[in-house]
């Protein structure tokens, strides 16, 4: 069904999760349903997404599930104003991943998807100051890179350069 899943990024995302909050555990994961709401559920968790609503105009819409964990991955650097969506989170538990700025390439711009842009990619200790401002005390955090298969400078700074940004934060 899916052909191209970015399988690092999701191992290291799952593995992430699995030790942060172990299965069984009912998840609401900020976005429209998507592989990896999937791969959560065969890895024994129940799995809610939201529908497309846009988190900066309704972020009260995290309210709305009886959950354990909110999860966001890749999701805040859409949102012009993720303090919302962090301040109205009322379950005790999030783990976020956020793609890092990277000094040798611009921020992420679709050119034919106006709702697929980055508002922010953050540094590690933007993302920090976010969390705790919207009152959530970070526990756990990882890096990792996203190296790709082409030839050329930036490539070669992918296979080193932290890309990916895990948290696991509570309140």
């Amino acid at each position: 069904m899916y052909t191209k899943l970015p399988s690092k990024r999701y191992n290291h995302t799952l593995n992430f999760l699995k030790k942060m909050v172990p299965a069984p555990a009912t998840i609401l994961d900020l976005g429209v349903r998507n592989p990896f709401s999937e791969i959560m559920e065969q890895h024994g968790y129940k799995v809610y997404n939201t529908t497309g609503e846009d988190l900066d105009l309704v972020p009260e819409i995290v309210k709305k599930y009886n959950i354990d964990v909110v999860t966001a991955f890749e999701i805040f650097e859409h949102l012009l104003s993720p303090f919302n969506v962090l301040k109205a989170i009322e379950c005790k538990k999030l783990i976020a991943t956020v793609p890092l700025n990277l000094w040798f390439a611009k921020a992420y711009k679709s050119s034919t998807d106006m709702r697929d842009r980055h508002y922010h990619e953050f540094e590690d200790w933007q993302f920090d100051w976010l969390l705790e401002k919207a009152g959530w005390e970070i526990k756990q955090k990882e890096k990792w890179t996203s190296p790709i298969h082409k030839i050329g400078f930036r490539p070669i700074l992918r296979k080193f350069t932290p890309r990916y940004y895990a948290v696991y934060a509570e309140k």
